[in-house]
């Protein structure tokens, strides 16, 4: 079955009496444009997203018909979870982890990123609030700013550590 565009969510289907088969895809498969896959019932899958990077969230409609609805169902992984107990140490753990360009999630307060060993350990080592859990990978922070500076420019973590320390000094 070839799949070129998302048909919906699923909490805006009508499900009713029909199948609803499920897709899994590890979190870094979600971005993918090309890929074939089986789903849980075996029905081999191909997505072909030409156009545009498919951004694929749980609960996405790939395929809806009167007896089957075909969804996206991101699959738990190991993560490390980071409680930030401050706006300064949500910058800087952000900027330790993007200083690695190593993908960040944000759900119910915390930072989730892709567990490595070193940069659990790093981060445990710099006293920051850090789990290893099974976590499904879901909201990816996303952001077009430039982190790096250029020709005497703030960097991105300079202008945040600014706004962090204007903000406390407010106090």
């Amino acid at each position: 079955m070839l799949i070129q565009q998302k048909a919906g969510h699923i909490n805006d289907f009508i499900t009713g009496s029909r199948l609803v088969d499920r897709l899994d895809l590890e979190w870094h498969e979600t971005n993918k444009r090309i890929q074939r896959k089986l789903t849980r019932a075996g029905r081999e899958i191909s997505l072909k997203f030409l156009n545009e990077n498919p951004m694929l969230t749980q609960g996405d409609v790939l395929y809806a018909d009167d007896l089957l609805i075909i969804a996206v169902d991101i699959i738990p992984c190991a993560v490390i979870v980071i409680r930030p107990s401050s706006l300064f140490e949500m910058a800087s753990v952000c900027y330790e982890i993007g200083n690695k360009h190593l993908p960040l999630f944000y759900e119910d307060n915390a930072v989730l990123v892709p567990y490595e060993a070193p940069l659990f350990r790093l981060l445990a080592a710099m006293g920051f609030d850090v789990r290893e859990e099974e976590r499904k990978l879901m909201h990816p922070l996303r952001t077009t700013v430039s982190p790096h500076a250029h020709a005497g420019n703030d960097t991105l973590f300079s202008k945040i550590m600014k706004l962090t320390t204007s903000s406390a000094n407010a106090k």
